[in-house]
């Protein structure tokens, strides 16, 4: 009798435990929660942490994220305003605030990405559809003064009239019209990647090729007159320095050729006879070789000499 008592206090002190065990629930910071009866909701959601009670064996718990969670979208091919077909990659925030209508309506976080998948590509479409592609890679507060800089002309480059970040901002304005109705807030929406087709892309490369070689060709010209011009004004001032130097040297040869001119005059004049003997030597020098004989006439001036000079000796 005492072993059955035993037993059922037992069994009754392990059904409370159980019971207990089962009738609370921590709620942990971040996170909020919708208790459900049979499947159903129950009462309003907690979203408070702390120690919970629920009715055991009954009731179930169904826990939600109460912080910001991140939307990362496929990449989509959309077409522009200007027929250009551009891939876009986009980002959003949000976060549950009504868990209730979320576990009513979504049920869960991947059903809820692939919801706003549809709902933020959609909105994103459809104000892509209705901009050029200068709107969607431009900022709103876009400055051209940089590229007029470069490019040395403000009339090639036109202001965006909307900008990428205010299509973003109508993109969240739209998108958080239809998600308060599944218990979603959503906090922003951002355009992480625009990029070209394929067949598009190879154009824009080629023209951006074409672009530069036109850059380089003009840069090439633009150096080779700058070139032409240095090599002419050194080539002119070589000549100048060429004439220069031959008017000194003929100037400093005239005036040697004066002044030889000059100490020859004198010389003559000094010594007539010297003079006319030494210019008949060189001219015998001249004529004159190592074997040559050479008759001299009675009369001549070198025999003469000769003749005197043999005189006096």
């Amino acid at each position: 009798m005492n072993t059955i008592l035993r037993l059922f206090l037992l069994l009754v002190l392990g059904g409370a435990a159980i019971t207990v065990w089962d009738g609370f629930f921590i709620l942990p910071e971040g996170q909020q929660a919708v208790i459900t009866q049979f499947g159903a909701p129950v009462g309003e959601p907690v979203t408070k942490a702390g120690l919970k009670f629920k009715t055991p064996f009954i009731q179930m718990v169904q826990y939600f994220d109460k912080r910001i969670l991140v939307w990362d979208g496929d990449p989509n091919q959309i077409p522009t305003n200007d027929k250009t077909f551009i891939y876009m990659d986009n980002t959003a925030r949000w976060r549950i605030v009504d868990p209730l209508r979320f576990l009513q309506a979504v049920g869960n976080e991947k059903r809820a990405n692939s919801l706003l998948n549809d709902i933020i590509a959609g909105t994103v479409r459809d104000l892509v559809n209705k901009n050029d592609l200068i709107e969607i890679i431009r900022s709103s507060d876009w400055s051209p003064d940089y590229m007029a800089s470069v490019l040395q002309s403000r009339d090639m480059i036109a202001p965006p009239q909307v900008g990428r970040d205010k299509i973003s901002h109508m993109v969240l304005e739209a998108a958080s019209k239809i998600t308060p109705q599944y218990g979603i807030e959503l906090l922003d929406v951002m355009f992480t990647r625009v990029n070209y087709i394929e067949s598009v892309r190879l154009r824009v490369y080629d023209r951006m090729i074409s672009e530069r070689k036109r850059i380089a060709a003009e840069k090439r010209s633009t150096g080779e007159g700058r070139k032409a011009e240095i090599l002419g004004r050194v080539d002119r001032e070589l000549q100048e320095i060429t004439s220069t130097a031959r008017r000194e040297a003929t100037e400093i040869r005239g005036q040697a050729d004066a002044e030889a001119t000059k100490i020859y005059a004198q010389t003559y004049t000094a010594h007539p006879e010297f003079f006319a003997f030494q210019k008949s030597l060189e001219s015998y020098r001249t004529i004159i070789g190592k074997n040559t004989s050479l008759v001299l006439s009675a009369d001549s001036d070198l025999f003469r000499y000769l003749d005197s000079q043999k005189a006096k000796k």
